[in-house]
């Protein structure tokens, strides 16, 4: 278990639209009690996945009090709440915390290319500062294939020698195991999760945390088999890795929001905000069929 607790699969929770391109708290909060129901140990909403930097602060507020409204666990909750103004993120954060979150999940400010390392430690000790609360944990949020702006080992070092009650983990989505491994060797006691499941086996042997997935949104129960070692686990690895594979072969959000929709006989599901757009229909009648081929089970009766 994560200092947080958190240890697991956590799903970055999709974000539905209504038809006119606005979020659908309903959708949403029933989709998050599925998720849990399916096994996920916490939930990411508006990180990546969720489009969250699609939505507005307003509308990410609005969802996260949707949730906890649902009778949903805030001690369960990892909202998205970096930005690149710490004025945004700490007001985002501050409302997290205050509504009990268990964390935040913290992305670089990435407008700016090629800053250094001193000044991310300013801008996370600015954050830290601002938001002044002992319940405050920060999970920091690397993946520069999307931000082009990362966490160097030396600055995680010294945010957590710094700071070792607040920074209490790190999602890595570099798409690299060699350097998720360098995280978990070099940083014991930090949370490292997985960006994806493809490595959540290797991630677990070696005393990770788990994974924060985007496909954890359809297989989050094939992936907490994985993680509980139930059965055979590396068959239950290279299963989940197939089907994550078949995901990839197309615009991944709206590839599983596609699935989602055929499955839960739901056409809504397939919207997405502007500039994403939807999965073709042709498209994901094939993804559906190449799943299927692979044994991908999707339990949509689940309830929370």
């Amino acid at each position: 278990m994560t200092k947080a607790g958190l240890a697991g699969v956590v799903a970055p929770v999709l974000t539905p639209f209504t038809a006119a391109g606005e979020p659908d708290a309903g959708r949403f909060v029933e989709h998050a009690r599925w998720l849990l129901a399916e096994g996920c140990t916490a939930l990411a909403p508006f990180g990546t996945t969720s489009e969250g930097n699609s939505l507005s602060s307003a509308e990410r507020k609005v969802l996260l009090i949707s949730l906890l409204a649902a009778g949903i666990d805030p001690a369960r909750l990892m909202p998205g709440t970096g930005l690149c103004s710490i004025p945004e993120t700490a007001d985002l954060t501050k409302h997290a915390v205050e509504l009990g979150c268990a964390g935040v999940l913290v992305l670089p400010p990435f407008y700016y290319k090629g800053v250094s390392d001193e000044g991310l430690y300013r801008y996370f000790a600015s954050l830290f500062e601002r938001v002044a609360d002992n319940r405050l944990r920060v999970y920091l949020y690397h993946i520069p294939p999307m931000t082009q702006i990362g966490f160097s080992l030396p600055l995680i070092e010294r945010l957590c020698r710094d700071f070792p009650s607040i920074v209490a983990g790190i999602k890595d989505s570099s798409g690299d195991w060699s350097h998720t491994k360098h995280l978990i060797e070099a940083l014991p006691g930090l949370a490292v999760y997985s960006g994806a499941e493809t490595t959540l086996l290797s991630n677990l042997k070696l005393g990770g945390a788990g994974c924060i997935s985007a496909t954890a949104n359809v297989s989050a129960r094939l992936l907490r088999q994985i993680f509980e070692s139930q059965g055979d686990a590396e068959a239950l690895q290279a299963r989940a890795s197939a089907i994550r594979q078949e995901f990839q072969s197309g615009p991944l959000i709206p590839a599983i929001k596609a699935v989602i929709a055929h499955h839960r006989s739901d056409p809504n599901w397939r919207n997405t905000r502007a500039p994403l757009e939807p999965m073709a229909g042709v498209d994901a009648t094939k993804l559906v069929a190449r799943l299927a081929a692979l044994g991908f089970e999707f339990d949509h009766r689940s309830t929370a």
